[in-house]
């Protein structure tokens, strides 16, 4: 056991903390971070929504559907200015954190990521008919500023709201916000800016020094965009998605992916490496994109994308944080005869039910504790195992909706899934996950306290 600990501390640790300090992706984790607010308004109006009009219109209850419809409204309308545009506040947000990490005005950063995204989308449309329009309805197209031509209907400067706007458009901000936000922050770095005199206040000349690097990078992704739409006949947004997004999220579906994931988390965490902060721009671009998505199809009354999502983790998983250390805190408390251990277990069972688990981490701990490496790993494993399988074979529904990470068990997979079956999978998952760590609790008690102090 020393000798595999030995040399993940050797080979692994060293890879995690780079990673961890790696300032691109500190921003991309920041920006997942910072839209969370949006994320969360949007998702809460889903439940709402689900609560009001999906599941009595499913029993009947059409009055009590209507009288709901005003409260309905709103929900679709917290719905449009979150979820749906979720995208496009994260262009915004990553560029203003790569500006904030590499020391680059980070509001102008922002302006030249979310004006890339822009550029990314398809702006125009044609459609060919079955039948000419009637002149009445070629006249409110005409009005709207689109082209008919007989059975052809064409038009610019429409962007595809439910396509692109949402959080599909991740993988384009991260590429494209990426590569212009960087042309600008070298810029900056470089010096090849506006200077003003000392006498101008600072917002003001901070805004004339982003002018130059701004511009640049805006023109570098125009051409960018201009050769995709002129010689691909394809917009960038569609090309990465077709090449890059759509395949990653296949792949992120499958158990290997899943399983990898789990055990990189809990590897990290072992060696005191916060792993779903260091894998969080992982997680986040893959996972959180196909729980939006499915948030978003749910909202429109569509067949769910996606199995296996970012909260998936979190629910079946890491029940009580990584590791589902709530479980080992339980265990703990029945079965332990060691009262450093207890007393450690009764300050931080309170706090493992909203999934915060530092304290036993760093606590008991479990960070280099060779006794509780191998139910720290295989706890997880196990459990991720039995949700996968459960998930896939369609015993239980994939996440419906975004939770707050810090939303206590039985209550977050109810919230999240909107099916009854989910808590039961969550209770027998952690059972087992319980049952897991009582023989390792048990061989604990064996530690003369002296030789751990």
């Amino acid at each position: 056991m020393n000798g595999v600990i030995n040399w993940l501390n050797k080979y692994l640790v060293p890879v995690a903390v780079k990673i961890g300090s790696i300032r691109w992706l500190v921003a991309l984790r920041d920006a997942f971070i910072a839209i969370m607010p949006a994320t969360m308004a949007g998702s809460v109006a889903t439940v709402l929504n689900a609560l009001l009009r999906d599941i009595p219109t499913k029993f009947g209850w059409t009055g009590f559907v209507d009288a709901m419809q005003p409260v309905i409204a709103v929900n679709g309308q917290v719905w449009t200015g979150s979820l749906a545009v979720l995208g496009l506040i994260f262009s915004f947000m990553f560029g203003y954190q790569l500006g904030k990490g590499y020391k680059a005005e980070p509001i102008a950063a922002g302006i030249v990521t979310l004006g890339t995204f822009l550029m990314s989308l398809p702006q125009s449309f044609s459609l060919t008919l079955s039948k000419a329009l009637t002149s009445g309805d070629a006249k409110i197209l005409t009005k709207a500023g689109a082209v008919v031509d007989g059975k052809t209907v064409t038009g610019y400067g429409y962007f595809s709201f439910s396509n692109y706007f949402g959080a599909n458009g991740f993988f384009t901000v991260m590429i494209m916000g990426g590569i212009a936000a960087s042309i600008y922050i070298y810029l900056m770095h470089k010096n090849i800016t506006i200077k003003m005199p000392d006498s101008v206040p600072p917002a003001i000349a901070a805004a004339f020094t982003g002018i130059i690097p701004a511009t640049v990078a805006l023109y570098v992704s125009g051409i960018i965009t201009y050769l995709f739409n002129t010689y691909a006949k394809l917009s960038v947004i569609e090309f990465i998605s077709k090449t890059i997004q759509d395949p990653l999220l296949h792949l992120s579906q499958g158990y290997g992916a899943v399983l990898l994931m789990t055990v990189l988390v809990q590897v990290f965490w072992f060696f005191g490496i916060h792993g779903t902060n260091v894998l969080g721009p992982v997680l986040d671009a893959i996972w959180l994109t196909a729980q939006i998505a499915n948030t978003n199809a749910f909202n429109a009354g569509k067949a769910l994308p996606y199995t296996w999502t970012r909260n998936a983790f979190d629910l079946y998983a890491w029940i009580g944080g990584a590791g589902s250390t709530l479980l080992l805190l339980i265990a703990i408390l029945i079965f332990s005869k060691r009262d450093d251990q207890r007393a450690v277990a009764k300050v931080a069972i309170a706090p493992g039910f909203f999934n915060v688990n530092e304290p036993v981490m760093f606590g008991l701990p479990v960070v280099l504790d060779a006794i509780y490496f191998i139910p720290f790993v295989l706890a997880p494993v196990v459990m991720v195992s039995i949700a996968y399988f459960a998930l896939s074979a369609g015993w239980v529904s994939p996440i419906k909706a975004q939770i707050v990470w810090s939303m206590p068990p039985i209550l977050n997979s109810l919230v999240g899934t909107m099916d009854w079956r989910a808590p039961i999978l969550q209770i027998v998952n952690a059972i087992i996950g319980f049952l897991i760590y009582v023989p390792f609790v048990k061989a604990a008690n064996k530690v003369n306290v002296k030789d751990v102090q």
